[in-house]
């Protein structure tokens, strides 16, 4: 007879014979099978999890990746320097910044931002100002991009710039609601900051923005800009006086040059965490390391200039991070293996009562010349027919239960449960 005419009859007879077996059977290994495929899922979704919440919940000051350069030296031409920090010269450096992250280091554009900011805040000589101890307060002047989608106008409008150059003394400012309620500002308010040779600058102040995420990085990679705080001076007994941010139109950014304030240019990148993974973990600390020192540095200030420098807290997040989950692995690691260990255990049983129930009928096919490799092959066959498209299922279940991490360990647990399920009916009979 041909196999098929061999093979086939005994699969269907065994099956129209015991069919509550080989569901329960079937059922067995589907349990089994779901279980090996959506256990190192569900560690890996676990594992993503916590690293994209350690990001998002950490402060902006600490996870935003701030690139900063100094303006053009005094050599250059002021019209030069000037076009060095219009917004469009830092549009082109953001872009390139951006497309220069190593991963799995990504870009979240919506909270990014660059601009010119005086690194030095300047003294405001208004003295309708609040003046704690009789000091007055200081204001850090950011020509940040981006106001418009970030903050929502209270009062009066957004600032503007028209044809501003190195020695412009006037500019246009706005305040958010908190800097305005603490500092007594409004719309029409006058700042008079010194720090500039030729008289002070004055910035008028056109408007009250309310944030519309205040602990983004937008807002909060600089909490000044958002929110004043109390500053104290360094002598005995210590004296508080006010820090505060103005924002600026971005074209206002050269008035800034002619001044003390430490004018800096700075592109501030927000991490994206929606495609980081638990995997990602010795990546990102060595993309990070790039960036700060390394290869990854060199290839900025090949976009931002020879002097740029980048600066994050990024690492001691992802090192806590990391901590955290080396002290989790060794009982995440024992409840797998004893899993593991218990499925091994049932399957073998299983086999193992399935062929002492059959030792009567497995003894008659010997008798009358059955060999052990076609005994084998045929219980092979009647295992394999419900296992298999058991295993298959209990894998597709893993796979839409839990939808983080790759394929391959679901693919390779459901695929062992299938082998030790089909093995271990033909292997018992044969060596019993």
């Amino acid at each position: 007879m041909p196999p098929n005419a061999q093979g086939a009859p005994w699969v269907r007879t065994r099956l129209r014979t015991a069919p509550w077996a080989a569901v329960a059977f079937g059922v067995l290994v589907l349990v089994t099978a779901f279980l090996a495929a959506v256990l190192p899922r569900a560690v890996e979704a676990y594992e993503t999890e916590g690293l994209r919440e350690a990001v998002a919940e950490a402060s902006p000051e600490s996870t935003v990746l701030e690139l900063k350069a100094p303006p053009p030296g005094l050599e250059r031409p002021e019209a030069a320097r000037a076009d060095a920090v219009r917004p469009e010269a830092l549009a082109a450096v953001d872009a390139q910044a951006k497309a220069l992250l190593p991963g799995p280091l990504r870009a979240d554009p919506a909270e990014s931002a660059y601009g010119v900011r005086t690194g030095k805040s300047l003294e405001a000589l208004d003295a309708s100002l609040p003046r704690p101890d009789g000091l007055p307060p200081r204001f850090t002047l950011l020509a940040q991009s981006g106001a418009a989608g970030h903050a929502t106008v209270r009062e009066g409008r957004l600032p503007t710039a028209g044809a501003v150059t190195g020695d412009t003394r006037s500019v246009e400012g706005a305040v958010t609601s908190e800097t305005a309620r603490t500092l007594r500002l409004r719309a029409g308010s006058t700042l008079s900051l010194a720090g500039f040779p030729d008289g002070p600058l004055t910035v008028r102040i056109t408007g009250v923005l309310e944030p519309r995420h205040p602990q983004r990085s937008y807002w909060s990679a600089e909490p000044v800009l958002r929110t004043p705080a109390l500053a104290t001076t360094s002598g005995r007994p210590p004296q508080f006086y006010w820090e505060a941010g103005v924002l600026l139109a971005p074209g206002a950014a050269p008035a800034l040059l002619g001044g003390q304030g430490e004018p800096e240019k700075y592109w501030r990148i927000a991490p994206a965490t929606g495609r980081l993974t638990g995997a990602d973990t010795s990546a990102l600390v060595a993309a990070v390391a790039s960036l700060e020192d390394g290869p990854g540095l060199v290839r900025m200030r090949g976009a931002a200039g020879p002097t740029a420098q980048l600066s994050t807290g990024l690492e001691q997040v992802i090192g806590a991070y990391a901590e955290t989950r080396e002290a989790i692995t060794p009982v995440v690691a024992v409840a797998a293996f004893g899993i593991a260990a218990v499925a091994v255990v049932v399957l073998v049983m299983a086999g193992g009562l399935a062929a002492a129930r059959r030792d009567a009928e497995l003894a008659l096919l010997r008798a009358r010349g059955g060999s052990l490799r076609g005994i084998g092959g045929r219980l092979l066959a009647e295992t394999a027919v419900a296992a298999v498209p058991a295993a298959a299922c209990g894998m597709l279940l893993a796979l839409l239960v839990v939808d983080e991490g790759p394929p391959l360990p679901a693919v390779l647990g459901a695929g062992a449960v299938a082998l030790l399920a089909c093995a271990a009916l033909p292997v018992r009979a044969v060596v019993a």
